[in-house]
């Protein structure tokens, strides 16, 4: 009698189960000392959490780069790319606008700064991005001066700019340029499989990030901050099911709970992993079996990965209120206008890997004269508010998806309504079997 394989996303959440678990054991049972900090904490732990993330970090520039030339390729006609880019990113920019909102407004209610004083915190080392570009300088920094360096630096919106454009020159080319397009093509299956093949050691990965956070912090770092989590995680639960649910019922009157529960697994592969990034091939996979067509998937999934950040954006709207209320700074409706604008521009371009909206948050803070110092207490416990950020963000990707494709007749309703097979989570596994 055969076993059934445990599932990836099975294994990622034992991981970080176990994680945790052992994380709290070192923190408040093993006593200080070369061992614990030395030799677990920032040996073990270090090495399998930190060279995971760099093995995604490694992927997030190619496979975003990759899988844009293709699916703009995929699409082929130029007026239908620009209508589908178009619809998009406006999609995107009033959910980010959205989701901003509802973190200033829900915030307004909770309070989460009110009884702390910040202006003593000591704030961790980290850099801090403290200049901001406006206007016509920002549009014209989307253009790449030379496409090879905004390459190797990880420029994401100039890196898109240029994929877009070499994907409309392709597709407009046809047969003229075969070699170049199967390159293309092959190009973006390697890198697909070779996220695959990385994700295969998420579970180890997960396991020690994990571990090192709570060996680090314990559970005392999270008692002083319980209530600005919870505003977060409650602003993360309006905008994923009221926000999300009403958008999918309202273009496509689709049952949200039904896309929800099928999307379920792809929610667990983002918030183990924290980083968007990695979990577009899940993504555009998971979405083709719930009946979205890749010609849309395949192009609007890795652009969200990198401009449709939500779930950061809610952060940054909780942690304005925050830090402004701990600090006793008045903020009126021009400051909260200004927050709206500016998160939400920041989240345009932000690499799809873990942790980069406190980068970012700098930027907002600073459009408002906010103090950066309230920063260093939200690290504290960031890691785990970017898991649940991540899911959010990757949601709202594959909303935004579903409701393109609905409107460009490439959505199977019917196939996201069939029953999913009991080895579905096996697609992470069969590698020879993916599709690209």
């Amino acid at each position: 009698m055969n076993k059934k394989k445990l599932s990836l996303t099975s294994q990622i959440f034992i991981g970080l189960l176990l994680g945790l678990v052992l994380g709290v054991a070192v923190h408040y049972w093993l006593p200080d000392g070369y061992f614990k900090n030395t030799i677990l904490i920032n040996g073990i732990f270090q090495l399998f959490g930190t060279g995971f993330m760099r093995l995604m970090q490694m992927l997030v520039v190619p496979l975003v780069f990759f899988s844009i030339v293709t699916g703009a390729m995929s699409i082929g006609d130029t007026k239908r790319l620009g209508k589908v880019g178009l619809k998009t990113l406006g999609l995107y920019i009033v959910t980010t606008a959205l989701a901003i909102v509802i973190s200033l407004s829900f915030s307004q209610l909770t309070n989460p700064g009110v009884g702390l004083n910040l202006s003593q915190v000591k704030t961790a080392e980290t850099e801090i991005a403290t200049a901001s570009q406006k206007g016509m300088d920002m549009v014209l920094e989307i253009i790449p001066k030379n496409p090879i360096e905004s390459l190797s630096s990880g420029n994401m919106l100039q890196i898109i700019f240029f994929a877009l454009f070499l994907g409309v020159i392709l597709a407009s080319l046809g047969n003229h340029v075969p070699v170049i397009t199967r390159f293309m093509n092959e190009a973006n299956e390697v890198m697909m499989s070779m996220t695959f093949h990385v994700m295969k050691i998420a579970p180890i990965g997960v396991f020690a990030l994990i571990a090192k956070t709570f060996s680090d912090i314990g559970f005392d770092g999270f008692l002083p901050m319980l209530k600005y989590m919870l505003t977060v995680l409650g602003g993360l639960g309006i905008q994923l099911f009221l926000v999300y649910g009403l958008l999918l019922f309202i273009f496509t009157k689709t049952n949200p709970l039904v896309f929800f529960k099928q999307f379920s697994s792809v929610l667990g592969f983002a918030f183990s992993t924290a980083s968007s990034g990695a979990t577009v091939p899940v993504n555009i996979q998971t979405l083709e079996d719930m009946g979205v067509s890749k010609k849309i998937s395949s192009f609007t999934i890795p652009l969200g990965a990198t401009i449709n950040m939500d779930g950061t954006a809610i952060m940054q709207g909780v942690a304005v209120i925050f830090v402004a209320q701990a600090f006793g700074i008045h903020l009126d409706l021009a400051d909260f206008m200004t927050v709206i604008g500016t998160a939400t521009m920041a989240s345009i371009g932000t690499a799809a890997v873990p942790g980069v909206g406190l980068i970012t948050l700098a930027m907002v803070f600073n459009s408002v004269g906010l103090p950066v110092e309230g920063i260093g207490i939200i690290m504290g416990i960031d890691r785990v508010l970017d898991m649940a950020r991540t899911a959010v963000n990757c949601s709202g990707d594959a909303v935004v998806t579903t409701i393109v494709a609905h409107q460009e007749k490439l959505f199977n309703k019917d196939k996201l309504y069939q029953a999913k097979p009991d080895n579905d989570d096996d697609d992470y596994d069969n590698l020879d079997n993916v599709e690209i």
